[in-house]
């Protein structure tokens, strides 16, 4: 696992025995910093760099001397280093002592009525569009603390906190949200909250769900739909819950729709 220095912005390799870390999740746009960029003299005037540094900067002031940020922190040049870290996503946002939630198109509370405010909305009255993405849902659920921020990086509340307004928009049920798994919840359900999520990758839409379904399995960009075919595939190895043959379209091997996703919540 590679690291930020919170304090120096430079990359450390730790192939164990982790130092306590902050982990940020965020929704991608045009000016990310690669790995192979973070280092350059460019990269500072990029909005991608900024970013980086605020999640450094809250992290020192949470007490922490390192963070991890995707978008530099994996060598995506090297596919057996992403398809490692892929698979051990879940578990490095579980191990993370506090992930910082970053919403960019949230400038504050949305006033829906004289008594609503909604604090992870954008001003035009939609949730932010890190509900929308695929790989959000394992940021969310694995841990265990989790912090949201608005644009300016001012406070908006934690998990716990947000619990109701986030519930209602994910409808994940507060006890997973609070806990994943603190009461047994069939691999179909798992799947349905998947629904009206995307990526911007077919692939990622099977990958996205490794870590939350438990199973690991080799990436192979290019493979389109057959990705869900290999991952019902190591679901069916792995466990004995059949629930996702709720899924009409898992059945035959194929990318699932929102609406098979949703099927799932009738189990």
């Amino acid at each position: 696992m590679r690291l930020l220095n919170a304090r120096t912005l430079q990359l450390t390799e730790f192939a164990s025995d982790f130092p306590p870390y902050a982990i940020l999740s965020h929704t991608w746009s045009s000016e990310e910093i690669s790995f192979q960029e973070i280092h350059s003299s460019e990269a500072r005037y990029k909005l991608g760099y900024q970013k980086i540094q605020r999640c450094c900067e809250q992290a020192l002031v949470d007490g922490l001397g390192y963070a991890w940020v995707d978008t530099c922190c994996i060598d995506k040049s090297s596919s057996a280093e992403l398809s490692e870290a892929i698979n051990s996503m879940f578990q490095w946002y579980k191990s993370a002592r506090v992930c910082y939630v970053y919403l960019a198109d949230v400038k504050g509370p949305y006033r829906k009525n004289a008594r609503t405010n909604l604090l992870t909305y954008t001003p035009e009255g939609n949730p932010s569009r890190w509900y929308t993405r695929g790989w959000t849902l394992e940021e969310l659920l694995a841990p265990s603390n989790v912090v949201f921020y608005n644009r300016e990086w001012q406070w908006i509340g934690t998990k716990l906190q947000l619990l109701e307004e986030i519930s209602d928009i994910t409808q994940i049920d507060v006890f997973n949200l609070i806990e994943l798994n603190i009461k047994p919840t069939c691999i179909g359900q798992k799947l349905s909250w998947a629904a009206r999520r995307e990526t911007t990758r077919i692939e990622d839409m099977a990958y996205c769900l490794l870590g939350l379904c438990g199973v690991h399995m080799p990436l192979l960009y290019g493979e389109g739909e057959n990705s869900f075919r290999r991952l019902q595939e190591e679901i069916i190895r792995n466990s004995t819950d059949m629930s996702i043959f709720i899924l009409r379209r898992f059945s035959v091997y194929s990318q699932p729709r929102s609406k098979d996703y949703a099927q799932a919540t009738a189990l």
